[in-house]
């Protein structure tokens, strides 16, 4: 009996000292929407301000949680970094997101996802010194609709498309992006003076989000919800033409599954980069991972042969 009991303590002390502080925080309300983020930060208390990671999930606009992706932000956590992962308004909930849908309605989930964001992002900004945040080193990342609401606010005019009230300084500027799976609109917003460091994850045959150039959904030209998107292999092409800081990896022949990979099975990729980024290296890298799988792309692109 003695022995099961220290068993059982042995076991509960470990997986105590394992385990990180998660608070649940609103970050937004009014009379009829109440948004929460969950900000998962190290156990261990430091003197050192802590650097901060926004994350929102993906689900196209219209589905997904914010605490599908709690064992990244346990990681993190553990490894010395704050993670706060957000729900957003789902305005395309009930609502078509695809080709038959409407386009301007996909642009308006788009950007009322990046004013949620930027929202969540002031309030932590606001709340800094409560929770021994660094509002310096703010790294923003997300999957697939999610992604796109990374890239989105990172390189969208805040003044000119944030829904709400102004409460992110003019100059501010996320430290990093990290994307499964995403794209912009517009690949020009990615300009030298506006460039982050970024790490990126694609598969190059995703029929959901384009790999490079492409239609949203693989839409045809005169469907009503056809959007052109600017995916990870053009943002990695226009990062390198400005010589900053780009690592993709590359899943030949893989499509959106992947989207959640750098969440998943490659968490570490994300600490190295995070890393990488705040110790001042330099970096241009693109892996390749190979797979079985042959897509309509696989012959498309050399380095995937």
């Amino acid at each position: 009996m003695k022995k099961i009991i220290f068993l059982l303590f042995t076991f509960f002390t470990f997986y105590d000292s394992q385990a990180q502080e998660i608070k649940t925080l609103t970050y937004f309300q009014n009379d009829t929407l109440k948004l929460d983020l969950d900000l998962y930060l190290p156990k261990k208390k430091s003197n050192e301000k802590i650097p901060l990671i926004m994350f929102a999930f993906g689900g196209g606009f219209s589905g997904g949680e914010r605490t599908s992706e709690k064992e990244f932000g346990m990681f993190m956590a553990q490894n010395g970094y704050a993670v706060a992962s957000i729900s957003y308004s789902l305005y395309m909930k009930g609502k078509d997101f695809g080709c038959k849908g409407t386009l301007t309605e996909k642009i308006k989930a788009i950007q009322i996802g990046v004013s949620d964001m930027w929202q969540a992002t002031g309030f932590l900004i606001e709340n800094a010194d409560k929770y021994n945040l660094d509002t310096s080193k703010i790294f923003i990342s997300g999957i697939s609709a999610g992604a796109e609401i990374g890239f989105h606010a990172s390189f969208w005019d805040y003044k000119l498309m944030n829904l709400y009230k102004s409460n992110l300084q003019e100059n501010f500027k996320y430290k990093g992006f990290i994307g499964g799976s995403g794209a912009i609109q517009d690949i020009n917003l990615i300009t030298k003076e506006k460039a982050i460091p970024m790490l990126l994850a694609h598969g190059n045959n995703d029929d959901t989000v384009p790999y490079s150039a492409g239609s949203h959904r693989s839409c045809p030209t005169n469907a009503s919800g056809w959007l052109i998107l600017f995916g990870s292999y053009a943002v990695y092409n226009q990062m390198n033409d400005l010589h900053k800081d780009v690592k993709l990896i590359t899943f030949c022949g893989g499509g959106h599954e992947f989207s959640g990979y750098l969440f998943h099975q490659g968490q570490q990729y994300v600490l190295d980069f995070v890393n990488d980024v705040l110790n001042g290296k330099r970096f241009e890298s693109h892996l390749i991972v190979t797979s079985n799988k042959k897509g309509k792309d696989s012959g498309k692109y050399l380095f995937c042969e």
